[in-house]
């Protein structure tokens, strides 16, 4: 059984940083791409970044709104896959979710939500002044 469990979250101020942990029991995330979505308050989830499996290079990909400002990478030995958000703003606000699991393209993961049985319970980032 797969179950993915999300920390690091907490209430920062803008311009602050964050770092979000994705572990796993039961499930080797090596050997898959991972994704973190958020979802804000009133909105739809979205896709922010993902990272293919270590076969693949470990290619990463990262939306517009956070890119040159978060970076995900993994430990193999923690079994953990880590989101480092720098420069932090307020409509970073939202709960943020690892999703393990996603589709490739030539070894290239895709930002696409995952069946439900692969997403984390989520953890809260807060970012106010």
């Amino acid at each position: 059984q797969v179950q993915l469990v999300e920390s690091g979250g907490g209430l920062v101020r803008p311009g602050g940083s964050l770092r979000l942990s994705c572990t796993a029991s039961g499930f080797n995330l090596d050997y898959y791409a991972i994704g973190w979505f958020r979802q804000a308050p009133g909105k739809e989830r979205e896709g922010v970044s993902c990272i293919s499996n270590s076969d693949s290079d470990a290619n990463t990909y990262y939306h517009d709104s956070v890119k040159g400002r978060f970076t995900i990478s993994r430990d193999k030995a923690k079994n953990t896959v880590y989101l480092q958000m720098n420069s932090l703003k307020p409509e970073d606000t939202a709960v943020y979710y690892c999703a393990a699991n996603l589709p490739t393209i030539k070894d290239m993961c895709v930002l696409v939500e995952p069946p439900q049985e692969y997403l984390g319970q989520g953890t809260q980032v807060i970012v106010s002044s």
